[in-house]
C-alpha cells in the first residue's frame, strides 16, 4: 500500500484561489458562494482563503461575487430549523449534519449568531426547557380573535418549542410501531392528540405522543 501525502496549498497563488472561488460560483449557478458551499465544491478550505486575505467576505469581493449574508433571520427561524434537524436526525445535529441539502441554514449561521455550534445547541436546549408548557404560551398567536372551543380548551396547533419536548420525551420514536428517522430515513413523525382536540382534548404534553405518519393515519381511520 503507497501513502501519499494530501496537496499543500499555502504556496498556491493568489489568482488560483479566486479563480476556483469563481469556478464554484459558476458551477451553482449563483451570484454568491457561502462557505459551506464552497467546501463542498471548491478544491482548497475556506481557511485557506480566510488566512490569505482575512476574511470570506473579502474574498468574494475580489472574486467579483456579491458579498451577502444572512444577518437578519429571526432567533426563532433558527431554532424552529434546529427543532426540524433533530426530528429528522433522531438525535442531536451535528456540526457536519447542517449542509445544504438537508438544512436550511450552516453551522457557520450559528456559529456567528452564538459564538459557536455548541453555544447555539445550549441557547436552543435553554429556550425550550424554559418553556411553561402552558398551551397559551407554547403555541403563537394565530389571531386575537378566539372561538370559544378556543377559550375553553385552548389552540388545537402545536408550536416547535412543544412539538420538540413531545418528540424527545418519547425518544424520536413512534409510540405504537417504535418506528424511527434515526434506523429509517423515510420515517414522519407527527405529534398527535391522543384525546382528539375535536373531543376536548388539550394541547398540552401530558395529551400528545409522537406516531410514525402512518400509524398517525391509521389512528385517524379509527
Amino acid at each position: 500500500m503507497k501513502f501519499e501525502l494530501e496537496e499543500f496549498h499555502r504556496n498556491v497563488s493568489d489568482e488560483d484561489l479566486i479563480e476556483d472561488l469563481r469556478r464554484v460560483a459558476m458551477k451553482l449557478g449563483k451570484s454568491s458562494v457561502t462557505i459551506d458551499e464552497y467546501n463542498e465544491r471548491g478544491k482548497f478550505h475556506n481557511t485557506t482563503f480566510t488566512r490569505r486575505f482575512g476574511s470570506w467576505f473579502t474574498c468574494l469581493g475580489k472574486a467579483g461575487l456579491e458579498r451577502t449574508r444572512n444577518l437578519n433571520i429571526p432567533t426563532e427561524d433558527l431554532f424552529q430549523n434546529l427543532e426540524g434537524m433533530w426530528k429528522k436526525l433522531s438525535r442531536q445535529p451535528r456540526y457536519n449534519d447542517m449542509v445544504s441539502s438537508v438544512s436550511m441554514y450552516s453551522a457557520g449561521t450559528y456559529e456567528r449568531r452564538f459564538g459557536s455550534w455548541r453555544g447555539a445547541l445550549e441557547s436552543f436546549i435553554k429556550v425550550v426547557d424554559n418553556s411553561t408548557l402552558q398551551t397559551n404560551d407554547l403555541n403563537d398567536d394565530i389571531s386575537n380573535v378566539k372561538s370559544s372551543k378556543e377559550e375553553k380548551q385552548g389552540k388545537r396547533t402545536i408550536n416547535w418549542r412543544l412539538r420538540f419536548l413531545v418528540m424527545r420525551r418519547d425518544n424520536f420514536k413512534c409510540k405504537i410501531c417504535g418506528a424511527s428517522p434515526a434506523t429509517n430515513p423515510e420515517v414522519l413523525l407527527h405529534i398527535d392528540h391522543i384525546q382528539p382536540w375535536s373531543k376536548g382534548g388539550k394541547t398540552v404534553i401530558e395529551n400528545l405522543q409522537t406516531l410514525c405518519s402512518i400509524c398517525n393515519i391509521g389512528k385517524s381511520d379509527l
